[in-house]
Formats: structure tokens, C-alpha cells, sequence
């Protein structure tokens, strides 16, 4: 089938032809964010993040290029992003055990500390049950997608798509604020 028609039939919403797209191209594509990051699982949350963001705005979808471009675009420019967040959150893990280190943690790093803890746990209230657990059972617990199917008794598919949904939600509720939080980060 040719390219054109595997687009028309994504816009469409064919799941048949999302889910070739996926066995397609998912095993190239975290290889390819592996030579950004070093750790499969989150290349694999970024790829599954990826095809997430493909199939909800498939009807609104223009590519100009491949759609195979187009994915590993997608994916380098994600990895980016976690490169930069991880940047960001080490920077402010550093400056925060510097301040353990000196017993001098002040009262406005504390406001911001909680207030991150705060929205966080907030953000995480506004998550479906189902993707929270998941999420929390990956994240928090360090248990494996197989390891979280199996306790749930749901397939690992559906770990993966609950836990991707999970971080796309996330990374929505908290745009506001962490964009706010670096600010003060790095003029505060």
C-alpha cells in the first residue's frame, strides 16, 4: 500500500492501518531515540508518546515530508525535550542537595519545593485511575510493563497506552507551572 493511502486511511481512522504503522516503524524508531538516550524505556515512552500524539491528531494531520521522516523528527525533537528536561531537573536536584548539604534550605526554596509537590500530586489526582496506577506502578515502584501487566491483568499493550496517556496528560497540567518554575530557576 502506498504512502498516500496509509495517510488517508490514519486521517480516517483505520486503526488496522495505525497498527501496521506501529509494527512498522516502532522497533527503527526507539533504536533511533536510543542514539539520544541510553535508556530503552524511555525511548520506547517517547515513541509510544509519538504514535499516541499521531492518532489524536491524525484528522488535522499535514505532512510534507515521509510520514517516516516525519516520525523520526518527531522522536529526536521529544528526546530533545527530555534532554532538556533532565538538564533542568539535575540542575535543580543539584542546587537542592547543595542546600541539604549546607542546612541552610530557606523558606522560599521550601514554598517552591511544596508548591512543585503540590501541583505534581494535583496532576496526578486529575489522571484516570487506570493511567495513574499504571503510571505509578512504572514510575514510582520501578516494575517493568510486563511486570504491570501481569499484576493488572491486562495486556502489556495496555500498560504501555495507559502509561504514554498518562504522561502526555502530565506533561499538559504541568506546562504552565514548570514553565514558570525554570523562570524563577533561572531569574529568581
Amino acid at each position: 500500500m502506498q504512502e498516500s493511502q496509509l495517510l488517508i486511511g490514519l486521517k480516517q481512522g483505520n486503526t488496522e492501518i495505525f497498527s501496521f504503522l506501529f509494527k512498522t516503524y516502532y522497533k527503527d524508531l526507539v533504536m533511533f531515540g536510543s542514539t539520544y538516550l541510553p535508556d530503552r524505556s524511555v525511548c520506547e515512552d517517547i515513541v509510544q508518546s509519538v504514535f499516541l500524539k499521531l492518532w489524536d491528531e491524525r484528522e488535522h494531520l499535514t505532512i510534507e515530508t515521509s510520514l517516516k521522516s516525519y516520525l523520526l523528527t518527531a522522536v529526536r525533537n521529544s528526546c530533545l525535550d527530555e534532554i532538556r528536561h533532565r538538564h533542568i531537573v539535575h540542575g535543580h536536584e543539584s542546587y537542592i542537595l547543595s542546600l541539604h548539604q549546607e542546612d541552610t534550605i530557606d523558606t522560599e526554596h521550601y514554598v517552591l519545593y511544596s508548591d512543585l509537590h503540590h501541583h505534581l500530586l494535583e496532576a496526578l489526582s486529575k489522571l484516570p485511575d487506570s493511567y495513574r496506577e499504571a503510571f505509578g506502578m512504572n514510575r514510582f515502584e520501578g516494575l517493568k510493563y510486563r511486570e504491570i501487566a501481569a499484576r493488572l491483568k491486562v495486556s502489556e499493550r495496555t500498560v504501555e497506552v495507559r502509561i504514554a496517556k498518562a504522561l502526555l496528560l502530565l506533561r499538559q497540567y504541568l506546562k504552565d507551572f514548570l514553565e514558570m518554575l525554570l523562570l524563577l530557576l533561572i531569574f529568581g
